[in-house]
């Protein structure tokens, strides 16, 4: 991490352009200016359980009131809202036909193909109650786990209200995952049913999601699974096993467009996400009801100062924690109106984000720096795909997700897509968090290109050395959080010693909340910039991807012998994908080697998913290691990013083979 502080504390310092929130969008802001900010965070030191029990009662509708806030007497599992009783879905839909919204549009699904469907909140509500209710019909209960393995879509949404209002825990599993991958989560999950599609739309082709749940239930070691639930979305031709699956349309037919909810507490688990870990298995993130409800709804109001009049677009997929928090569960939560995209960035034109931004008057728009670095490269290529060609008037908002943006994509961001007048919320957050952590609050604080600038209200973040001492401003260390928050994750499913050993480590205390991340502080202004994961965790176009995941993949394959993964800077996605591999056989070169990098990649794409293929294989007839067989990563980083390597490599075992792996196929 060392290497990486010294970078980063010179750009931190660097870094002298400030911000300020344009003064109208100020006086309107839910928080406005700094002050209102520093009274949030007083109230919050001052009286931390009064202020989470505030916030809860104003924010979520409660079925059984709560009387106690925080049970931190079996830390870290600690528990919000206890013994309070209330339910997602009624919280985002039922709410919104009471309070004047059941006639609003919810849901702007926008196709593939630029067809465009509206949900109103009463049609959205009477949508998901009999989907609720056809689930019912098919024994699923309360505490039931159903996977859903589906592209974006209202059905997708509905698919997840409808399992969070009969009281089942969902577990979404994003649609670019393999058979071998939907496999460990349905085992790990133990679900009873899976809810897919015949085929998804993207980037005007179709792909398999069907073909592929029937591949992983094939794979043998699933006995949980008693259903299929099949949404038509292109009526591809694809296998049916009678008394498994059921098409979605058929199970809804009939049924009643009333559900009663199914009140839990709130520490009821509202879903299971998988994430990757630096070991080889992912890990269940386990998210409760009520506290993960309560952040994604005031966050909403805080981050994205939504107003009732917005368009508001995420362009997450529902299969990663963003498309739960800010599309899913948030927006409905506060009865905004949302876009919900099919489609890519990059088709049928790169200008289709702000195509889509001028045709739905989108006020709100949150999207990853990969896109936004991609499609500055477009715009470069073919200036018909800038965003200046397009109407973006209706834009209010910008906000960046899914990695650290660097000040340059920032800064086109804010000037080519922005027009100079929108705030930038740059969000650092995590699957684990639940939502956002550390981010600017768009009427208060003054923006800093590459920074997330300061801790939401209530969240105790610092940084610290490895013994779990604070570091000075100015100095990098690592990230943590210091006071447990209500969207925090629970536990890991089935793995609650994994849990601890990798959120709460002894060697911090075993009372800090560990992100994973490295962090600096600016001297002057105390605003946080994340310089990267401490753990060997890649952050590739903001999805996260363990190293040994990849390895253990490549490893399966019958000629690799020996693999390591690192991660080096990609200008487009942040960081890609770089693998070393020892073959059981000779050293492949020229035409041999490309051929057999290719066949390596499709392997990990059918093993993990596309999204794990490594950008550049390299052969070698054996790994860097020391004498005692420790493979040297830090080398391998430095060969990845083509640098001259400086420091000592006289305890190698092997220091010629450096100048194989320094080519790659």
């Amino acid at each position: 991490m060392a290497e990486n502080e010294t970078k980063h504390e010179e750009f931190t310092l660097q870094e002298s352009r400030v911000f300020q929130p344009p003064a109208e969008f100020a006086a309107k802001a839910a928080i406005s200016g700094m002050q209102a900010y520093e009274k949030l965070c007083a109230e919050a030191a001052t009286d931390y359980e009064g202020f989470w029990a505030r916030l809860a009662r104003e924010n979520i509708d409660w079925h059984k009131p709560f009387t106690s806030t925080l049970d931190e007497s079996n830390a870290p599992f600690y528990k919000w809202f206890g013994d309070g009783q209330l339910n997602a879905s009624y919280n985002c839909l039922d709410r919104n036909l009471a309070n004047g919204n059941a006639d609003k549009t919810a849901i702007i699904f926008e196709a593939d193909d630029g067809t465009v469907v509206r949900a109103s909140y009463r049609e959205l509500y009477e949508r998901v109650c009999k989907f609720a209710n056809g689930l019912k019909s098919r024994g699923i209960k309360k505490g039931d786990r159903v996977i859903i393995y589906m592209s974006m879509s209202i059905e997708g949404v509905a698919a997840m209200q409808a399992c969070a209002r009969i009281g089942a825990t969902h577990s979404v599993v994003f649609g670019g995952f393999s058979a071998k991958s939907l496999q460990e989560r349905i085992i790990d999950a133990g679900a009873v049913a899976v809810i897919t599609a015949d085929e998804q739309l993207r980037g005007g082709k179709s792909l398999p999601l069907k073909a592929i749940v029937d591949e992983a239930l094939a794979l043998g070691g699933i006995t949980t699974i008693r259903d299929v639930i099949v949404y038509k979305r292109t009526g591809g031709n694809i296998a049916f096993q009678e008394g498994r699956d059921t098409w979605l349309h058929e199970l809804v037919d009939g049924q009643s467009a009333e559900c009663e909810p199914e009140w839990v507490d709130a520490e009821h688990p509202l879903f299971i996400l998988y994430t990757s870990g630096s070991t080889g298995t992912p890990k269940g993130v386990q998210h409760a009801t009520g506290g993960f409800l309560l952040w994604a709804a005031l966050t909403m109001k805080w981050t994205f100062d939504i107003k009732p009049s917005d368009v508001f677009w995420c362009t997450a997929d529902i299969g990663w924690v963003t498309g739960h928090t800010y599309i899913a569960y948030g927006p409905l939560a506060v009865g905004a109106t949302q876009i919900v995209f099919e489609g890519v960035p990059t088709y049928p034109h790169a200008g289709r984000f702000w195509e889509t931004i001028a045709k739905h008057k989108v006020s709100i728009f949150y999207t990853a720096p990969t896109a936004i670095r991609s499609l500055i490269k477009a715009s470069d290529v073919d200036e018909k795909v800038h965003p200046k060609n397009f109407d973006r008037s209706s834009l209010r908002l910008l906000g960046s997700v899914g990695e650290p943006i660097n000040p340059e994509a920032w800064m086109w961001y804010y000037k080519n897509v922005g027009e100079e007048r929108c705030p930038i919320v740059d969000t650092f957050w995590q699957t684990e968090t639940g939502g956002h952590m550390i981010t600017p609050l768009p009427g208060a604080t003054p923006l800093v290109p590459g920074s997330c600038t300061l801790p939401l209200p209530g969240i105790m973040t610092a940084i610290v050395d490895e013994s779990g001492a604070d570091v000075p401003n100015g100095q990098g260390g690592i990230l943590v959080v210091k006071r447990p928050w209500p969207s925090m994750i629970r536990t890991i499913w089935n793995n609650p010693d994994r849990f601890r050993t990798s959120y709460f480590p002894e060697e911090l205390g075993g009372k800090y909340y560990l992100a994973g991340d490295g962090a600096i502080r600016n001297k002057d202004t105390g605003y946080f910039t994340i310089t990267g994961r401490i753990d060997d965790v890649l952050n590739v176009s903001g999805h996260r991807m363990g190293t040994m995941e990849i390895e253990s993949a490549l490893v399966g394959h019958p000629m690799v012998a020996e693999a390591a993964v690192v991660g080096k800077p990609d200008e487009t996605t942040g960081e890609s994908i770089c693998a070393f591999v020892v073959l059981k056989q000779a050293r492949p070169s020229g035409e041999d080697a490309k051929k057999l990098a290719a066949e390596l990649r499709t392997w990990v794409a059918k093993e993990i998913g596309p999204i794990a293929k490594p950008k550049e294989i390299r052969f070698g007839d054996n790994l860097p290691k020391t004498r005692s067989g420790k493979i040297m990563r830090r080398l391998l980083r430095v060969l990845a990013k083509g640098e001259a390597i400086t420091q000592d490599v006289s305890t190698l075992e092997n220091p010629a083979i450096l100048d194989q792996l320094k080519e790659s196929a």
